[in-house]
C-alpha cells in the first residue's frame, strides 16, 4: 500500500524525495487497466489490447483502438474518459497542422504535442494528471513507428512494447518473440500470443481489439471477422 503522507494529495508539489506522488497514483491506474501492446513490424505496426466487457453491455459502444489520422492509431491502457479526451485533442493537433501545411503531421509529432498535453496536466493547479498510458503507432517518411506516452509527459520509441496489466510477462514474452525482420502478419499473430498469455478465460473476436497500419500509411481497426479469422491461425 502507498503511504499517505501530506504529499500525497498535492499534484504540484514535490515530496521531500523529490517525487510528485499523484503522477506514481495515476501510473498505478494505468498498471490497473487491460492489457494493451504494440509491436513494430518492418513493413507496418500492430496495437493490440483486450476488452473484457460485461456480458449485457453492447461492444460497438466501446472502442480502445482508435485512428488520430488516417495514418495513425492510438489505444490505450487506464480511464476510458481520460483517452477520450486525449484522443479528441490529437485529432484536433492533427487537422490544425494539415490545415498550416498542407501535409499529415508526422508521427513524432502528434507524439510530442499529446505528451505536452499530459504534461500539463502534471504542473497546473486543480486539475489531476490522466490516468491513461497511450502506445501511438503509424507509418509516415520515417517509415512504422511505436511510441509511448505515459501521465508524466513522458514518451518514448519502442520496437514493441506492452502497458497497462501484466506488463512484465508480456514484455518479457515480446522480448523473446520480437526480431527486427518481422513482417506485418507475424506481429499480428505475436501479438494475439502475447494478450493469450495473460488471458483469463477464453479469448474471441469480441473481447480483444486490433489495429493495424501498413506500408501504404493506412491505419485501420480490424474488424471482428477479420480478428476471428487471426485467433483460427494461431490456434
Amino acid at each position: 500500500k502507498m503511504s499517505e503522507s501530506p504529499y500525497s494529495f498535492s499534484l504540484t508539489t514535490f515530496s521531500p524525495s523529490g517525487k510528485l506522488v499523484q503522477i506514481e497514483y495515476a501510473l498505478q491506474a494505468v498498471s490497473q487497466g487491460t492489457t494493451s501492446l504494440g509491436i513494430k513490424a518492418k513493413d507496418g505496426v500492430v496495437i493490440a489490447t483486450e476488452k473484457k466487457l460485461p456480458d449485457l453491455l453492447k461492444p460497438s459502444s466501446i472502442q480502445k483502438v482508435n485512428n488520430l489520422t488516417d495514418n495513425i492509431g492510438v489505444v490505450y491502457s487506464g480511464l476510458n474518459p481520460d483517452s477520450r479526451v486525449l484522443v479528441t485533442k490529437g485529432r484536433k493537433l492533427a487537422q490544425q497542422y494539415y490545415r498550416t501545411y498542407k501535409e499529415n503531421i508526422p508521427i513524432s509529432m502528434i507524439v510530442k504535442k499529446i505528451a505536452n498535453v499530459m504534461q500539463e496536466y502534471t504542473q497546473s493547479g486543480g486539475v489531476r494528471p490522466f490516468g491513461v498510458s497511450l502506445l501511438i503507432a503509424g507509418y509516415d517518411e520515417s517509415g512504422p513507428q511505436l511510441f509511448q506516452v505515459d501521465p508524466s509527459g513522458s514518451y518514448f520509441g519502442w520496437k514493441a512494447s506492452a502497458i497497462g496489466k501484466n506488463t512484465l510477462n508480456a514484455k518479457t514474452f515480446l522480448e523473446k518473440r520480437y526480431n527486427e525482420d518481422m513482417e506485418l502478419e507475424d506481429a499480428i499473430h505475436t501479438a494475439i500470443l502475447t494478450l493469450k498469455e495473460g488471458f483469463e478465460g477464453q479469448m474471441t473476436e469480441n473481447n480483444i481489439e486490433i489495429g493495424v497500419v501498413n506500408q501504404q500509411g493506412e491505419f485501420r481497426v480490424l474488424s471482428t471477422s477479420e480478428v476471428k479469422d487471426y485467433l483460427g491461425e494461431v490456434e
